[in-house]
C-alpha cells in the first residue's frame, strides 16, 4: 500500500514536468525556429515480493526525459530583406556578445546601426565576406557579417568587350554590307559612353572592323586612332585569320585587338578598349554564316558610379547588395552547421543551442553541401510546436495526473480501514 504511495507520488511529479514541457510548447507557437521538446516516460526498478520472484510490484516512474525534435517548420514568406529560413538540416551560426559561438533556426535577422547583421537579440551572424570580383571562399574561417549599405561603389571603366555574333557571307562586298553594333560602355568617371563597333565586307570570306564612339556629353564623334581590323573566314564560317595572323592554333594566338580612344570631353583618361573574339574557353565569338548579321550576346565589364540601396538575403544564404542603377553584386554568404545528433544541444534561450559534453563537433560550411539544408531568402521558419497535438498531450498528462492522485485518495482511505481494524 505503501508503494502505491510513492508510485502515485512519483507519477504526479512525472506528469507535472510534462505538462510544463506542453506549456512550454504551446507557450511558443508563434516563436520563430522553436523546435518543440517530447517528453519520455521510464519505470522504476520493481521490487520483488516472494523467494520465487514471481511477484513483481513497480516502484513508480522515474523524472521523465525531454528530447527536441528538430523537425522542418512550415517556411512563411516575409517582407524582411535580411530574414532567411532554412530547408532541411543545418543551423545558422552566431556568436554572443563575449564570443561564445551558437546555433539557431531563427532567421529574422537584423542590422545594427554599425552595419552588423545580428538576430533578433544581437547576437552576431557569423558567415564570409565576398573578395572584389564577388567571389566567396566558404572553406576559410567565418567571421562577423558587416553590411555595407548606404556606401558608395565607385565607376570602373570598360576594358573587355566580348561580342557574340554572325556576320552575313551572302552579303556582297561593299557599303551596303555595312553592320553597326551600338555598345554601352563607360568611361573612368563611369560617364556612359556609346562606342559603334563597324563590320563591312571586303571580299568572299574577309571583313573589315572599326570603331568610333558617340561622346554624350558634347554630342561629338571621337575618332579612334586604331587601324582598321581585318577579319578572315574559312569556308564553314569560323574566323581563322584577324590581321592576318592565323588563329587556328590552340589556343589562338591573337584574341584580342585594342581600341582606343581618346579626347573625351567627360575629362576621363583615354578609352582603352580590348575586344574578344574569342570567349575565355577559347570558343571563338564571331561567325559568318548565310545568316542575316546579328549580334547574340554582348558583354563589357565597365559600370557606373552608383549608391548601394539595399541589401537582401537570396538563395543559399548569399548576401546580394542592390545599388541605384539596377545592378546587384554578391557581397557575402551566410554560413550553415550540421551537427550530427542535434538532440544533444542545449537550449539557451533566444533561440539559440549550444553544444553539450555528448553533441557531435559541428562542421560549418556553405548551404547545400556536405549533407546541410538550403537556405530560402524572404523567409522564415515557423515554429514546430503543433497546437492540436500539445492539446492532446496535454489531454492524456492530465488525465494521467488525475488518475494517480486518485490512487493517492483510494490508498489513502485503505490506510485509514487498515487503522480502524484494531478498534
Amino acid at each position: 500500500m505503501f508503494t502505491a504511495f510513492s508510485s502515485a507520488l512519483s507519477a504526479l511529479t512525472g506528469h507535472t514536468t510534462a505538462v510544463d514541457v506542453v506549456g512550454n510548447n504551446l507557450a511558443n507557437l508563434n516563436t520563430i525556429g522553436f523546435k518543440r521538446s517530447e517528453v519520455s516516460f521510464y519505470d522504476l526498478l520493481s521490487r520483488t515480493l516472494g523467494a520465487s520472484g514471481q511477484t513483481q510490484v513497480g516502484m513508480g516512474v522515474g523524472r521523465p526525459f525531454t528530447s527536441r525534435q528538430f523537425n522542418q517548420g512550415a517556411i512563411q514568406t516575409t517582407s524582411g530583406r535580411l530574414d532567411a529560413a532554412i530547408q532541411g538540416e543545418g543551423f545558422f551560426v552566431v556568436k554572443d556578445a563575449n564570443g561564445g559561438i551558437m546555433y539557431t533556426r531563427a532567421g529574422n535577422f537584423k542590422k545594427t546601426a554599425d552595419g552588423m547583421m545580428v538576430t533578433a537579440t544581437g547576437e552576431r551572424v557569423q558567415g564570409w565576406v565576398a573578395d572584389v570580383d564577388g567571389n566567396v571562399t566558404s572553406t576559410g574561417a567565418v567571421g562577423d557579417i558587416r553590411l555595407p549599405e548606404g556606401s558608395l561603389r565607385p565607376a570602373s571603366a570598360t576594358e573587355n568587350l566580348f561580342l557574340t555574333m554572325n556576320l552575313n557571307a551572302a552579303d556582297n562586298p561593299g557599303a551596303q554590307s555595312l553592320f553597326r553594333v551600338p555598345v554601352r560602355t563607360y568611361d573612368s568617371l563611369g560617364n556612359e559612353l556609346i562606342v559603334t563597333m563597324n563590320y563591312e565586307k571586303t571580299g568572299p570570306n574577309t571583313w573589315q572592323m572599326w570603331a568610333d564612339a558617340l561622346d554624350p556629353a558634347v554630342g561629338t564623334i571621337v575618332p579612334d586612332d586604331t587601324a582598321k581590323v581585318d577579319l578572315a573566314f574559312d569556308s564553314f564560317g569560323s574566323l581563322i585569320e584577324i590581321n592576318g595572323v592565323d588563329q587556328t592554333t590552340d589556343p589562338p594566338p591573337n584574341t584580342t585587338v585594342e581600341l582606343n580612344l581618346t579626347g573625351l570631353a567627360s575629362g576621363a583618361s583615354d578609352f582603352d578598349v580590348q575586344v574578344n573574339f574569342f570567349a575565355p574557353t577559347g570558343a571563338p565569338l564571331v561567325s559568318q554564316f548565310a545568316q542575316p548579321s546579328a549580334i547574340a550576346g554582348l558583354v563589357q565589364d565597365g559600370q557606373p558610379a552608383a549608391q548601394l540601396s539595399r541589401v537582401a538575403v537570396g538563395d543559399n544564404g548569399v548576401l546580394l547588395a542592390q545599388y541605384s542603377d539596377g545592378t546587384e553584386n554578391i557581397i557575402g554568404q551566410l554560413a550553415l552547421a550540421s551537427v550530427g545528433n542535434p538532440e544533444t544541444l542545449v537550449a539557451v534561450g533566444n533561440n539559440a543551442f549550444r553544444v553539450s559534453a555528448n553533441s557531435a563537433e559541428p562542421v560549418i560550411g556553405a548551404a547545400g553541401t556536405g549533407g546541410r539544408g538550403t537556405i530560402v531568402g524572404g523567409a522564415t521558419e515557423a515554429s514546430s510546436a503543433d497546437m492540436a497535438r500539445e492539446f492532446t498531450n496535454l489531454i492524456v498528462y492530465q488525465r494521467g495526473y488525475q488518475a494517480n492522485a486518485r490512487v493517492i485518495t483510494t490508498a489513502d482511505e485503505l490506510s485509514a480501514e487498515t487503522i480502524n481494524l484494531k478498534r
